[in-house]
């Protein structure tokens, strides 16, 4: 028994990620190299680096086709586009919002969440992103697999869905041999992406941001010429009036908002790593709703001049448009599919780290940090995104994208709260060495380590929006909760945030400021253990040592 004991205490050591030394037992569930402050030779994200990153980011199949529920749903290409320029500028101010948390005190969400959620009741709302950024890198990758999909065939056009045998799939599992085969190789490809640490893959977004534009403009130059005008949906009106084109605008913005709400809540685990506050904030606003509008302004018109070219409905989905050019061109069409593709390709890749697995990877740090670094929890969600057979998820007659886009918007009552906290209460004041403290005494323990005010707002956030989301996936509910839906991500951020700084002025809170005080600048000593080192495994080992020479000698 005691052997065994020995092995597995081995093993553990062997497993445990790189932190501080003197950290105590409980430390060890709190922090690791990862988790901790960012150290000044680590902050090397400037402005440009957060151009290039969001540039990359917007660059995406899901940015490209955003605006097609809205003109489907009714509205004219000019009046979807501005619901697209509203919603994302929106966006970038709370992006900019949270942001300046981890730019300022270079901290990531999971320890900006204790401030106020507490301690150890951070660790639901850390818990809630990652397992949506598990699914959501597993949908991704397979959308990427379709890019690669594209370009095997620009090469062999054998290399057909319908023409592979054997194929081992049904028709009602959503894939087939040729779309897991290439799903798999784009899955397989992404593996080293992942190794790289946060503060150095930005050279992947600043690769993407030149390669991925020029790309999609050369998609657009090349559809338009091919249709000979831009096509029919620019001279298209609105089919809808009155308080229907209202509401209609409103979703459209929404769903701008609710496509960013889970970025909106974890930028603080790419903020931290600026060298200034600033660097993050100007650079933030300006290039997210530029860039998104840009992007889909392209998917409109490429969109619409499939309409010229093919005949019949516009063909939305760029990947759908770049096979039936595969069908009816030559070599050069074809080499011009690939090159596109594999744009495509490194946009999924790109968009896949910076909104699923470095946020994965941050939350499972946060979740177990004595085990799990970014990088390991980065590949533990390419497993999950894997294992979980993301293509049966993209069938027609699955709603399950529609409530994962739908449950997207219960993270506005996470920001709302995290917001609140950081500037109306506190007014900017943190105390990051107490946000690593597990001793009852410190001020972010609350009540066994949970905020009980933090958790009420939170679920008042949700229950302002629960109904509706129920009448989002397919259930009959009163037209009230409807129109509160059709506002969700305000709702779900008013109720919390409002709630919450309610409850904290007549019931206070330890570690606020009676005015605004930010002292990010003043934390020059990143180090997270107890100055005493009472309590640390060092300390009880040195202890023991101690009273072993005791005995020895007496």
């Amino acid at each position: 028994m005691a052997l065994k004991k020995r092995t597995i205490s081995r093993v553990a050591e062997k497993l445990a990620v790189e932190a501080e030394p003197g950290l105590t037992t409980a430390q060890l569930m709190l922090t690791n190299h990862d988790l901790k402050p960012v150290e000044p030779e680590r902050r090397q994200w400037g402005p440009w680096n957060f151009v290039a990153f969001w540039i990359a980011d917007s660059f995406n199949i899901n940015t490209w086709m955003i605006s097609s529920s809205m003109i489907v749903g009714g509205l004219s290409w000019w009046q979807s586009w501005l619901c697209v320029w509203i919603g994302y500028t929106i966006s970038g101010f709370f992006i900019c919002l949270t942001g300046r948390i981890g730019a300022t005190y270079h901290i990531g969400f999971p320890v900006v969440a204790r401030s106020s959620f507490g301690i150890w009741g951070s660790l639901w709302p850390v818990f809630n992103r990652a397992a949506m950024a598990c699914v959501w890198y597993g949908v991704q990758a397979y959308i990427g697999g379709h890019c690669v999909y594209l370009m095997i065939r620009s090469i062999w056009l054998s290399w057909h869905r319908d023409l592979i045998r054997p194929d081992d799939f049904s028709k009602e599992s959503g894939t087939s041999t040729a779309d897991f085969v290439s799903f798999f190789i784009f899955w397989l490809c992404s593996l080293p992406a992942i190794w790289f640490p946060v503060h150095k893959i930005r050279h992947l977004f600043t690769v993407k941001s030149y390669f991925v534009p020029c790309a999609g403009i050369a998609f657009l130059i090349w559809a338009v010429v091919r249709a000979g005008g831009i096509g029919p949906i620019v001279r298209q009106p609105a089919r809808i009036e009155g308080s229907e084109l209202a509401w209609e605008f409103v979703k459209g913005v929404m769903s701008s908002i609710a496509n960013f709400a889970t970025l909106i809540v974890n930028d603080p685990d790419f903020a931290r790593f600026a060298g200034k506050p600033r660097d993050a904030l100007w650079s933030q606003f300006f290039t997210i709703p530029i860039g998104f509008a840009v992007t889909s302004f392209i998917g409109i018109i490429v969109s619409s001049s499939s309409a010229v070219i093919y005949g019949g409905d516009p063909i939305w989905d760029p990947l759908h448009l770049l096979e039936k050019f595969i069908d009816d061109g030559g070599s050069g069409q074809r080499f011009g599919v690939f090159m596109i593709s594999a744009a495509f390709a490194l946009a999924q890749l790109g968009t896949n780290i910076a909104a699923n697995s470095v946020s994965a990877g941050t939350d499972m740090t946060a979740l177990l940090p004595r085990f799990i670094d970014i990088r390991r929890g980065g590949y533990i969600c390419a497993a999950v995104g894997l294992a979980m057979c993301p293509w049966t998820l993209l069938t027609s007659s699955n709603k399950f994208t529609t409530y994962l886009s739908a449950y997207s918007v219960f993270l506005s009552s996470i920001a709302g709260v995290m917001i609140s906290d950081y500037y109306f209460v506190r007014r900017g004041y943190l105390e990051v060495k107490e946000l690593y403290d597990a001793r009852p005494s410190g001020p972010y323990y609350f009540r066994f380590g949970i905020h009980w005010r933090g958790y009420v707002s939170y679920i008042a956030g949700i229950i302002i929006n629960v109904v509706g989301f129920a009448g989002a996936i397919g259930t009959p509910v009163p037209i009230g909760a409807t129109y509160i839906f059709n506002v969700n991500f305000f709702a779900g951020f008013g109720v919390s945030s409002g709630l919450y700084w309610l409850l904290c002025k007549y019931f206070p809170i330890p570690a606020v400021s009676d005015r605004w005080m930010e002292v990010g600048d003043e934390v020059d000593d990143m180090r997270v253990a107890y100055a005493d080192q009472s309590g640390s495994q060092e300390f009880e080992q040195e202890q023991e040592k101690t009273a072993k020479t005791d005995e020895k000698m007496v």
